[in-house]
């Protein structure tokens, strides 16, 4: 780690305290399908909410039968307007970061400041940190828990979000507020569809063991095909800390999914989530495809319960089960508490 730091941010498959879901509610862009996205959410909070504590962000009556925590919200991305933690051996430290709805592209005035409404509530522990004058999403940004900073060039140096600064400049920042050693920016890489610029949780995803799980493609008809083999190609190349290569397992690709006017929509399997014991992975009603994608993460997580969840409701919306989610870590000296206050949202037991 760099000298005489003693934060880090954490890997994903750390034991956690706790899970965040921003609801979905009627103003929101799920309101023509607001009863099939609930399906979703409701088996995402009772995988969740049987392994770790469940955090419900909602409007007054935006969340039907569940405890949550009173907010008003602009959507449901909760990966990219949740904090970001970083653990020492004796505190936690939350990261409030700018979200501007993907570089301005979505009213996000609302979303960006749930963070501050659930630390002045005591919902969740640690030290704030304030850096709202820099735009950075969770989707955006992949730790090992050690250091490395894996992310995309396509969405951190995209239009609209940390302008006028260089690609050296951000670089810097991300070490310092990360206390990261090294950032591993992947050049390619794109989903057709993706309203985020190319977040790294959609492409690879970096796992135990110097484990990298990422997409690609075997059609070359496909218009993405050409850029994944470059992202594949640039991955191979990249090493562990220690100098040796990545072991490296290739995801498939989801046959392609289209919106009702005919656009691509971007399904992946890298878009899963990590929790306490289990990985829950997007499926897309391709059982094919679907079971390899469940056997190739299984591989990835063999000490973990795999379940897959549809995602076809999320990917209407260009998200998925890694998107709509944020985990947060046990803040070191809490008292027992899992660095939640004794408030902690659960699913009602009416929903289980």
């Amino acid at each position: 780690m760099v000298q005489g730091t003693t934060y880090r941010m954490p890997a994903e498959w750390e034991r956690q305290s706790a899970v965040q879901l921003t609801w979905p509610h009627k103003d929101t862009d799920w309101a023509d399908m607001l009863d099939e996205v609930l399906v979703t959410y409701r088996e995402m909070a009772r995988e969740i909410s049987q392994r770790e504590r469940l955090i419900v962000v909602a409007p007054e009556g935006g969340a039907p039968g569940m405890l949550h925590v009173v907010c008003p919200t602009n959507d449901t991305w909760a990966r990219d307007h949740g904090f970001i933690t970083l653990l020492s051996s004796s505190s936690a430290r939350l990261l409030d970061f700018k979200f501007n709805g993907w570089g301005e592209k979505f009213p996000a005035d609302l979303d960006n400041a749930i963070n501050r409404r659930l630390y002045d509530l005591g919902v969740v522990k640690g030290e704030y940190t304030d850096h709202l004058d820099f735009v950075l999403e969770g989707g955006s940004i992949e730790s090992d828990g050690q250091g490395t900073i894996f992310t995309t060039s396509g969405c951190l140096l995209a239009p609209h979000r940390n302008q006028p600064l260089t690609r050296d400049e951000i670089e810097q920042r991300l070490k310092t507020y990360l206390c990261a050693e090294r950032i591993m920016w992947i050049d390619y890489g794109h989903l057709d569809g993706d309203d985020t610029d190319g977040h790294i949780d959609t492409l690879v995803r970096i796992c135990p063991n110097d484990t990298l799980v990422y997409v690609g493609s075997d059609d070359p008809s496909d218009p993405q095909y050409e850029d994944l083999r470059l992202m594949e190609e640039q991955l191979k190349s990249f090493l562990t800390m220690d100098g040796h290569p990545y072991r490296l397992l290739r995801l498939p690709l989801p046959r392609p999914i289209f919106d009702n006017d005919g656009d691509r929509l971007p399904a992946t399997y890298a878009n899963y989530l990590v929790i306490n014991d289990a990985v829950l992975v997007p499926t897309y009603a391709q059982p094919d495809l679907d079971a390899e994608a469940l056997r190739i993460i299984g591989e990835a997580f063999p000490d973990r319960e795999i379940v897959g969840i549809d995602c076809r409701s999320l990917i209407k919306q260009h998200g998925s089960l890694h998107c709509c989610t944020m985990q947060y870590y046990p803040c070191p000296l809490s008292e027992g508490n899992g660095g939640l206050n004794n408030r902690e949202m659960k699913i009602n037991e009416t929903n289980k």
